[in-house]
């Protein structure tokens, strides 16, 4: 192999080398996203806080190796972990993989190669830590993480194919997730739950139930902290967290149906124009208050490059952890109102005068959410324009 084509970076405490390509696709044997720093700096922080509450050493799974960037991260930057599994199918991307764990001087560190979904079948319950970061959809490999999951354990899930979860093209969404999206302001929530409903539902077949720990919508990926835990009637418990969010795009009315077989209005209750459902998707909490709080305090221990954007997401993700369901765009609101919008900080102090929550939102920078109806805000925005 030409050796000016392998490129050497550090991220974190870590060095690794690889094989630089055109550009970053599937189609690279050995895979290495730059893009994705962000993703690794958080899941080092969200496993070291795991590891701390479980209070026992961790076995992690790494299910796309690629140049190993993440399994060795993991390894090197976390206390309490004892092994590490690589896997990867490709000949050329374990080569690596062995090659820059000897270049960390890493012990407890195994490469393998195989099918992503038959190594974890034939792993059933050796991980504490399962961390599913493919190029596209998890959806094929939730089945085989549902079997192979064992309880009180950490799931870490990532989907890059955000147009399908946001509702650009509905088809794949319906055949990957079974569920039926919609191009909503908030598309991206909407995203994140139907994610989290499919990973709900899928190890609901093995008597496993999900508390979502911390998720993200970041430029073109989805993210997942899931931890699993196990008893069938919990599971059934948590399944109440299905449902479906109806929207009016004439009012921008939206209403929240849970269960999955529920009965859904068809009409808007306001505007009385037809409503459009999307689901099934999680209507549960999609994120933990203390377990995000323990994460940003975890950042001074840690050697992050990406600690500012790191804390901004973190902190934002923390204030809306007990926010209500979905969020209202305030230049989407005027825009339908067909009036100017005014500045977001007037609209937030007047919805707290009225008692409203409000809360600002990591999904959309002009987002607020609110228990307030869309007839509220209107009136609020109208009032604000006069």
């Amino acid at each position: 192999m030409d050796e000016n084509k392998i490129k050497c970076i550090e991220e974190g405490l870590t060095k690794i080398e690889f094989p630089e390509f055109d550009k970053i696709s599937s189609d690279a044997p050995v895979f290495y996203n730059p893009h994705m720093e962000l993703n690794r700096d958080l899941s080092i922080l969200a496993i070291q806080i795991f590891q701390k509450e479980q209070n026992r050493k961790l076995n992690v799974c790494d299910l796309f190796g690629g140049s190993g960037i993440r399994g060795i991260r993991y390894k090197n930057e976390i206390n309490g972990i004892e092994n590490v599994a690589i896997n990867d199918i490709d000949e050329l991307a374990n080569y690596f993989e062995r090659h820059n764990i000897e270049l960390n001087n890493l012990s407890n560190v195994e490469v393998n190669q195989h099918d992503a979904s038959m190594f974890l079948r034939l792993n059933r319950g050796k991980f504490d830590v399962i961390d599913i970061d493919p190029f596209g959809t998890p959806s094929p490999f939730l089945d085989s993480t549902g079997y192979c999951a064992r309880k009180d354990s950490l799931l870490c899930v990532t989907a890059t194919d955000t147009s399908a979860l946001c509702g650009t093209y509905k088809e794949p969404c319906i055949r990957k997730y079974n569920a039926k999206p919609y191009k909503s302001e908030y598309c991206h929530e909407n995203g994140i739950r139907i994610l989290a409903g499919f990973v709900a539902l899928t190890l609901a077949k093995y008597k496993k139930y999900i508390e979502i720990k911390l998720s993200h919508s970041t430029e073109h990926y989805m993210r997942l902290y899931i931890e699993v835990k196990k008893g069938s009637k919990k599971s059934d418990e948590s399944l109440k967290n299905i449902g479906y969010i109806s929207h009016c795009k004439e009012c921008l009315h939206r209403q929240i149906n849970y269960g999955l077989a529920s009965s859904l209005d068809d009409v808007c209750p306001i505007c009385g124009e037809k409503l459009i459902h999307a689901g099934p998707m999680w209507l549960g909490k999609i994120g933990d208050e203390k377990f995000i709080e323990k994460m940003i305090n975890e950042i001074n221990h840690k050697k992050i490059n990406s600690e500012k954007i790191a804390l901004k997401l973190l902190n934002s993700c923390l204030s809306e952890s007990n926010a209500p369901i979905t969020f209202f765009d305030v230049h989407t609101i005027c825009k339908n109102l067909k009036i100017s919008a005014p500045k977001l900080d007037l609209v937030f102090d007047e919805l707290k005068k009225e008692n409203f929550v409000a809360y600002k939102t990591h999904f959309n920078p002009l987002g607020i959410k609110s228990d307030a109806t869309i007839t509220d805000i209107k009136r609020i925005l109208l009032r604000l324009t006069e």
